[in-house]
């Protein structure tokens, strides 16, 4: 079975669409973290006791892991004519080139480095097989030299922040939203205020709802049937 190494793929559009460029690692790294984080309010009342956490917010994600350039020729390095490295594939000055072009350095055309996304075969990023991001941070660390100085092997960390282009961020999170039409169906122990308190946060527009899908007795909804949640506009009861 053929080795299968990791890709970054570079875009100039957010979307991901449009030529790109592919920088192949050379090594594959030997453990990747994909941090996910949840942002509440800890504020506390003076004299109290317990604090009741309210969300905030969910910060994007992270994803972070280490490889290694290596220039002394113990490595085999895929040397297919400018696919993945510049005119010295062997060299680790060229490598670290090709990636810092790929990941890092400012575009002119978008005033930006370029917008990313990682791929590894069947590997996951939590239920995606692509990682959607930017570069976060960089270090790299120099471990072997020649006699002249020229660097022979560097290890690199990079932490790569994950990036959605605003179109599909928004309507992501509309997804969720009382302005639009959901459907949900009726399951045993449901009530009208209890549904519209779940999609609207707000239990009082249960009339609204009512009157949408033509209910005479809300308090008596049939189970396993759909009930339409129409778009309500705040203070609209």
């Amino acid at each position: 079975m053929e080795l299968t190494k990791l890709l970054i793929e570079a875009y100039l559009k957010n979307d991901r669409t449009g030529k790109k460029k592919t920088f192949e690692l050379p090594i594959n790294p030997g453990e990747i973290t994909h941090s996910l984080k949840i942002e509440h309010d800890k504020s506390q009342a003076q004299g109290a006791q317990r604090n009741n956490s309210k969300y905030k917010r969910t910060p994007s994600e992270t994803v972070r892991f280490g490889f290694t350039l290596d220039g002394t020729g113990v490595i085999p390095i895929n040397k297919k004519p400018g696919k993945f490295y510049h005119d010295k594939p062997d060299d680790v000055a060229s490598q670290l080139q090709a990636f810092l072009d790929t990941v890092y350095t400012m575009k002119g055309k978008i005033h930006r480095s370029n917008f990313l996304r990682l791929l590894w075969g069947k590997a996951t990023f939590v239920e995606r097989n692509a990682f959607d991001c930017v570069l976060s941070d960089l270090q790299i660390n120099y471990t072997l030299f020649a006699p002249d100085g020229k660097p022979l092997r560097a290890k690199l960390s990079a932490t790569f922040l994950g990036h959605t282009a605003p179109q599909y961020r928004n309507a992501e999170m509309k997804k969720g939203s009382p302005d639009i039409t959901h459907e949900r169906k009726i399951m045993g122990g449901d009530t009208l205020p209890l549904m519209a308190y779940d999609i609207y946060d707000d239990p009082t527009y249960y009339l609204q709802v009512a009157k949408a899908n033509g209910l005479v007795n809300f308090r008596r909804l049939k189970t396993n049937t759909n009930m339409r949640f129409p778009p309500v506009e705040k203070g609209d009861v």
